[in-house]
């Protein structure tokens, strides 16, 4: 059984003779310490043996004699810097391995490799609690001595102090108290730093860039083939990262990573003439089926949110009905696509698709005419597909059927993907027309919500009972005018995507 913890942390490299400044009274809100007594802990670090957690900014543990002893990953939070992770814990035990619960969640990181200690820490930590005027714990100060072993033989030793919030329950931590805390700390000769102890004890390769590093993208009369580099990094590194959420079972991470996948499929399309047509072709068909072993799950999700949330239009009585019909039908939907996505995870048919993918980000498989320069190779290919969009939308009207509708919102997505992927390379108007065909393809995609959520009350309603049926009825009627309501949000919307389009530099 796991436990998640998340850490909010400062770390200071000080000398031997380094000593805690008074923090009582110096540091606004710090009315007394609270010094605890020391004690020593001995922690095993585990990777790979080319260091692929460290260089992912990942550390996976084994740590004895303290009070959070047990198995420990660290993981970054995205959206934030490095001194905000998420440490998930496991019990002690036996074992001299991690536990299968922990390295299965970075395995999209591991794919193959397997993990092995690296370096064994021993640490002398002296505590110190700072409290406020109430005895409540606002922040904890450690002062670590490290020794780095190897066996039992002391091959380095150095000092660091650590600076926590301590929060209760979902309180957010007092960042302003840290800084202040750390301020202090400076002003008396303390260096801050990022490095963790066991990255610190093992040198520079660390910090060497993961197998997948944050791409360059390459200026205009850069070779395209820079761009196909820079695409492929960028959206392989989301879905690496997105199926370390998905597997945590984090908020949005079926979308995000289902999105990552098609990205890639799309762009792999778009690029077509830059790249050998039958590597693209092989990976594309597999993205298409691991976005498909997630697309029950993320839709599911998407229509159960919408139906529950349009059934407050009702009277209090019709949504309690409406509900009671949609939400264990969907719910048995979902348990059905969970193990789809489940399966998708743990098949070895994934586990080959992320190592081409990795590799694809490293070392695509280019054709001669990715040397052409940029802005020659890409402007045509944007073109292409918005021209395809342009087409579409002239035939559109309030009364055209559905399904017409929803193949302009496939134009839409193709238009817009491709206007995503070179976007970095041409700069605002650019990127001014890729958030235009983003409004686009959110309004349409609420119409296929609104069109698939009427086609699932349809199917439901001969289920139910008459007086429930009649709840049905009266909510997919108000997904028609939902549906009618986007049509005309578009209709009014077009006119300034084509003004973007226009100005882009890309038709």
């Amino acid at each position: 059984m796991t436990q998640t913890h998340r850490e909010v942390e400062r770390k200071l490299r000080v000398h031997a003779l380094f000593r805690l400044p008074p923090l009582a009274g110096a540091v606004p809100g710090v009315a007394s310490v609270e010094t605890l007594p020391p004690f020593t802990m001995r922690n095993t670090y585990f990777d790979t043996d080319d260091l692929r957690l460290f260089r992912w900014g990942v550390t996976l543990r084994r740590r004895e004699g303290s009070g959070d002893e047990g198995w420990h990953l660290k993981l970054p939070v995205d959206g934030a810097d490095g001194t905000h992770r998420d440490e998930i814990r496991a019990p002690l035990d036996d074992r001299d391995i991690p536990p299968d619960e922990l390295t299965d969640l970075v395995s999209a990181l591991l794919r193959d490799a397997q993990v092995h200690s690296v370096a064994t820490l021993r640490t002398e930590r002296a505590p110190h609690h700072l409290l406020d005027p109430e005895g409540h714990v606002l922040a904890e100060v450690v002062d670590d001595t490290v020794t780095v072993l190897d066996d039992s033989r002391t091959v380095g030793v150095f000092r660091e102090v650590e600076v926590e919030a301590v929060t209760e329950g979902d309180d957010e931590p007092d960042l302003e108290l840290l800084g202040n805390v750390v301020d202090s700390l400076v002003e008396h000769g303390a260096i801050p730093h990022t490095l963790s102890k066991a990255a610190a004890a093992l040198g520079p390769r660390t910090q060497q860039p993961p197998d997948v590093p944050e791409p360059r993208w390459p200026a205009r009369h850069d070779p395209a083939g820079d761009a196909v580099r820079a695409f492929l990094a960028t959206h392989v590194r989301r879905l690496l990262l997105q199926d370390i959420r998905l597997r945590r079972d984090l908020p949005d991470a079926v979308h995000q990573m289902r999105v990552a996948a098609r990205r890639l499929r799309s762009g792999l399309q778009v690029f077509r003439p830059l790249v050998d047509r039958a590597w693209a072709d092989r990976l594309r068909e597999e993205l298409a089926w691991a976005a498909g072993s997630l697309g029950v799950a993320r839709d599911t999700e998407v229509l159960q949110e919408r139906l529950d949330r349009d059934a407050d239009g009702l009277s209090a009585e019709d949504a309690r009905l409406a509900r009671s019909v949609i939400d264990p039908a969907l719910e048995d939907r979902m348990r059905r696509a969970r193990g789809d996505a489940e399966g998708l995870l743990a098949s070895e048919r994934y586990r080959a698709l992320l190592e081409d993918l990795v590799t694809a980000a490293r070392d695509p498989l280019l054709t001669d005419q990715a040397r052409e320069r940029c802005s020659d190779a890409l402007p045509p290919l944007v073109a292409k597909a918005y021209r395809r969009l342009d087409r579409d939308v002239r035939d559109l009207r309030l009364d055209t059927a559905s399904p017409q509708w929803h193949e302009t919102r496939i134009a839409a997505k193709r238009a817009r993907y491709a206007t995503d992927a070179v976007a970095p390379v041409f700069g605002k108007k650019a990127h001014s027309l890729a958030e235009q065909l983003a409004r686009v393809t959110d309004i349409l995609g609420q119409h296929q919500d609104a069109y698939v959520a009427q086609a699932t009350l349809a199917e439901l309603a001969p289920t139910a009972d008459s007086r429930s049926a009649f709840a049905l009825g009266l909510l997919h009627g108000l997904e028609q005018q939902s549906e009618h309501r986007d049509r005309e949000t578009f209709l009014a919307l077009w006119p300034e995507v084509r003004r973007a389009a226009r100005r882009s530099g890309l038709l």
